[in-house]
């Protein structure tokens, strides 16, 4: 038997041979530089799992326990990578199990490629077993999809998938193969990659007379203020972005997104927009002269009311996806373009300055959230452990060089608020979705991301248990994932909304939880539930330095709250920093 290197050479090479649709697919997949697969089989997708059986030197397949799980798994790869993750499932249930992913990874815009199977052609709209309309179910939540009935189309189909999940803006693409075109032979003259789109324009042209009107702005500034997403780790414009702040002297506060694009600790890094963001930010938004925008979209957690968010400013938005521009926040000057050329070209024509005394500005707010909050919740007073001072121990620990991929709720905030990064694509979390169950998956993916990092998932007891079951991918595969649970006994974040805007009726927020070191006992994956300070390093030390996987509790305090905090219906300058000012 051909080994699959051979197989492969020969695909390549010969001007034509007959294969099968599902063997084209695996050629597909290894011309496409892919290693890592996440997925799950079943009938309609056989074909397709009997050919990758001839590619496992090349094609490395993660056997998860749900389908939902498989596409967290591969918007965590794609995250921690920079590359674009891949998802297998069955027709039916598997394909609508992706569906939460898709809507996940098209608001985050995390370039996903899944392939689904389907029943037979001939069966298509007869209500056949496990058939589903994938394709009109996933139209709102990817930025593509194709239905595949004949072999011939296969090659040509999933180049153009990776093109369009990668270019431009990234986001998630499904391509649905039906059972009939998996086993189908046909002349495969081998594969070429995709590199251009009739009518379809990834990157915006750059009109460079808005870039010089955009520097104009910022040169005559006296209160400029810098806010980005995850546009800048998207455009593999760190760098780039890092020059740009550095010569303009501004101010630069992140999205949750965004967080890591440069280091926590960058001298004008000014901390975490939005909701619960830090308490100088929001409130400066409001008193800035001039914002300026890069690889964000001014999404509701971050703007607070629109009709008073920052009014008073003149705003540049760069943005690669021109919807954007305008969407929410009227744009005085938009510069349309993928900010790795766009913000060279913007530098280039700025005057080198600094702003003393806008940054004391935002210094005296920090001083004040310290006060009132940070010192609290990093060196709590009472005996009860706090989520933030976990983060904060971990901090130490890590030289604040890890992963950290969190899931959704309180635990989520304090983790963006205090978690400390030296490099990039070092945060992973759900933002636009906020789908709880993501970070056990996403973690396990990141782990094939970038080996080389410790991965640290930080999860809710809530959150936990919806994907718990991807333990049991853990105890197949062995990733390296430390699993942090802070268990605060509460859905925490519903709970504390419930206290602070419904009068304290708590309705169906106290979960009960398993004992989650014996379950994960159960997976053969050890671990540890601590309680006490005087064990909280130690413990975080043993699981970091743990070979393997590993998890640990840590009981916390049960109605602690997350502030500051922009109440909803309120302007970012309206954020409170405690329950008293609501």
């Amino acid at each position: 038997m051909e080994t699959m290197e051979l197989k492969t050479e020969t695909l390549q090479k010969q001007a034509a041979q007959s294969v099968s649709g599902g063997t084209a697919l695996m050629d597909a997949l290894v011309c496409e530089n892919v290693s890592t697969i996440f997925g799950y089989p079943g009938g309609a997708i056989m074909p397709i799992y009997d050919a990758i059986y001839d590619y496992k030197e090349k094609l490395n397949h993660i056997l998860v326990r749900h389908e939902q799980g498989a596409i967290h798994a591969a918007q965590g790869y794609a995250r921690a990578s920079g590359d674009v993750g891949v998802v297998f499932a069955t027709s039916g249930p598997g394909a609508t199990n992706l569906v939460t992913g898709l809507a996940d990874a098209m608001l985050d815009s995390t370039p996903v490629v899944c392939i689904t199977g389907q029943v037979f052609a001939h069966l298509l709209g007869t209500d056949a077993f496990q058939e589903i309309d994938v394709i009109n179910i996933t139209t709102p939540v990817t930025k593509w999809n194709f239905q595949v009935t004949d072999a011939n189309e296969i090659p040509a189909i999933i180049a153009k998938a990776f093109y369009i999940a990668k270019s431009g803006r990234p986001g998630p693409v499904l391509i649905d193969i039906t059972k009939n075109a998996q086993l189908q032979l046909f002349d495969y003259e081998g594969y070429k990659k995709c590199e251009h789109i009739r009518s379809y324009r990834p990157k915006p042209i750059i009109r460079k007379e808005y870039i010089v009107d955009a520097a104009k702005l910022i040169n005559a500034a006296e209160r400029p203020f810098v806010i980005f997403g995850q546009g800048v780790i998207l455009g593999k414009a760190e760098a780039e972005f890092k020059a740009f702040i550095e010569k303009a002297g501004t101010p630069a506060a992140w999205t949750i997104m965004g967080m890591s694009a440069i280091p926590t600790d960058h001298p004008q890094a000014v901390g975490m927009l939005g909701m619960h963001g830090n308490y100088g930010p929001n409130v400066l938004t409001n008193e800035c002269d001039v914002l300026i925008a890069v690889g964000m979209r001014f999404d509701d957690r971050v703007t607070g009311r629109l009709d008073k968010y920052a009014k008073q400013a003149k705003v540049i938005h760069l943005d690669i996806d021109p919807s954007e521009i305008d969407k929410n926040v009227k744009t005085t000057v938009p510069v349309w373009g993928d900010c790795k050329e766009t913000l060279p070209m913007l530098t280039a024509l700025l005057e080198k300055k600094l702003y003393p005394q806008w940054f004391q500005q935002f210094w005296d707010y920090r001083k004040k959230e310290e006060e009132k909050v940070i010192q609290e919740e990093l060196n709590p007073s009472t005996e009860i452990l706090s989520m933030g001072e976990v983060i904060n121990v971990l901090n130490s620990l890590t030289n604040a060089d890890a992963i950290v991929v969190t899931d959704v709720g309180q635990h989520q905030m304090v983790a963006c608020r205090y978690a400390k990064f030296n490099h990039s694509k070092s945060n992973i979390t759900s933002g636009g979705l906020g789908t709880m169950g993501f970070a056990l998956p996403a973690a396990i993916g990141a782990s094939y991301g970038d080996p080389n990092r410790t991965v640290v998932a930080v999860i809710g007891d809530g959150g936990f248990q919806m994907t718990l079951q991807e333990l049991g991918t853990v105890m197949q595969f062995k990733p390296n994932v430390k699993i942090l649970i802070l268990n605060n006994q509460f859905l925490g974040m519903v709970r504390q909304w419930q206290q602070l805007f419904h009068e304290k009726r708590y309705s169906f927020v106290d979960i009960t939880s398993p004992d989650f070191v014996q379950v994960a006992k159960g997976f053969g994956i050890p671990g540890k539930s601590v309680s006490k300070r005087e064990d909280l390093q130690d413990a975080l030390k043993q699981m970091l330095e743990h070979k393997g996987s590993y998890l640990l509790e840590v009981m916390v305090a049960k109605e602690n709250n997350v502030f500051p905090m922009v109440p909803q219906g309120r302007g970012v300058a309206e954020i409170v920093l405690s329950k008293e000012e609501i």
